[in-house]
């Protein structure tokens, strides 16, 4: 299937993304996004190894491995003589689902994330249950509730869904709230209880690095915590701060993880490395961790904290990029927008929302597979928060892209 189309998507794809991807993450978000377009639709053929080789100049290796990672995410099949197709897809008729989702319109991940779900060919549309619970009840306002309202709310939402048997529940676990571990797994045991299958969004409710037995849609955590450092160590700076506010999900600590992995590689290179807890908005509390740690790169451990420090950093009088550098993960809307614009990881929400479905409605038909963990690869984003890379760094640049390859 060699194409010439399918040969200028590919020429346009390598121009679009440059040298800033790994060829084999190159190859996947071609095939990746002509899945979810409808580029490529069910049942369909897609190009051999051999044929995607020669498109994207790479070896059969490099393209197995882009291949490989659709099979893990449930979006084609694989057989022997017969090639690479589409996955069919599931059917949704019959089913109503339940999005336990306590955030949602307080992060701005999880809107799209639901929308991606809504716009999934796997779903009906009438599919998914969406409730906005109040401390009374009913619809809440668009008040951030406190820390007991926020528990509360979600377990009745819990309650709610099992009054309704819904025919499962898709659940983002509760953070940034005093007391989450506790209320979060009270939640899972009522749920389970019920025999109500649960695929979890964006996270797992148990600590980092342990996993319930629960499918899970995300992003590799541990990885883009790796690259987002590895891309400002290699602007140059040498004193690193992964900041984080009180009760961070999960995900944070796989972050931080990434974080110390790149650190630790490139010790050569730097003089401090520091992770470090703390509101941030509170200017006095910030201004301690400045005039302790001094750092001149700092990575956030999403954009929200990202834009909470850039104001308060302004406020106390430090440039950025100039004497900090401040970079995030998520690339939120207003990212782009804020006083400096944020150099950030990006990752694709529709694309989890589109997958969290379809996992959930095999896990209904296929109640024996084993447990999933579907995590989706980031992409860099580049802005002004970030320094130039350093033209001396970029061999070494490269060569910690290997490790994570």
């Amino acid at each position: 299937m060699g194409s010439r189309n399918d040969g200028e998507a590919g020429e346009n794809a390598q121009q679009s993304a440059g040298k800033s991807l790994p060829k084999h993450q190159l190859i996947f978000e071609y095939l990746h996004n002509r899945i979810l377009n409808g580029g490529f639709k069910p049942g369909d053929r897609l190009p051999s190894e051999a044929e995607l080789g020669k498109t994207f100049e790479a070896s059969r290796i490099t393209v197995a491995k882009a291949v490989l990672e659709l099979q893990r995410m449930n979006l084609v099949t694989r057989r022997p003589g017969a090639g690479t197709h589409v996955a069919r897809k599931p059917q949704a008729v019959g089913y109503t689902l339940g999005l336990l989702i306590p955030e949602l319109g307080r992060t701005e991940i999880f809107e799209p994330i639901c929308h991606g779900m809504m716009r999934s060919p796997f779903a009906r549309p009438d599919s998914l249950l969406w409730p906005s619970v109040s401390r009374g009840g009913g619809i809440s306002s668009t008040v951030a509730p406190t820390d007991k309202e926020a528990i509360e709310q979600a377990e009745h939402m819990a309650q709610y869904f099992i009054a309704q048997q819904v025919a499962g529940v898709f659940f983002a676990p509760l953070e940034l709230v005093a007391g989450m571990d506790v209320a979060n797994r009270r939640i899972m045991r009522m749920l389970e209880r019920s025999r109500m299958p649960v695929v979890l969004l964006d996270r797992c409710y148990l600590p980092y690095p342990e996993r319930s037995e629960n499918d899970l849609v995300g992003i590799d955590n541990r990885r883009t915590g790796f690259q987002i450092t590895q891309r400002l160590i290699s602007s140059g700076a040498k004193r690193l701060l992964f900041f984080a506010e009180p009760h961070s999900a999960p995900t944070v600590d796989a972050r931080i993880s990434g974080f110390l992995e790149a650190c630790r590689n490139a010790s050569n290179m730097l003089t401090a490395a520091e992770v470090r807890t703390v509101h941030a908005l509170d200017q006095e509390a910030v201004r301690k961790v400045l005039l302790q740690a001094d750092p001149d790169g700092i990575v956030c451990a999403n954009d929200v904290t990202a834009a909470r420090l850039m104001q308060t950093v302004l406020a106390l009088g430090r440039r950025i990029p100039d004497e900090i550098q401040i970079v995030g993960i998520d690339d939120v809307r207003y990212a782009s927008l804020l006083p400096v614009p944020l150099t950030t990881m990006h990752q694709d929400c529709n694309a989890i929302g589109v997958i969290a479905m379809a996992t959930m409605l095999q896990r209904l038909e296929h109640p024996d597979l084993p447990t999933r963990e579907i995590l989706l690869p980031t992409r860099l984003v580049e802005r002004s928060s970030c320094l130039p890379i350093h033209s001396a760094a970029r061999e070494k640049t490269d060569a910690f892209a290997e490790v994570v390859k």
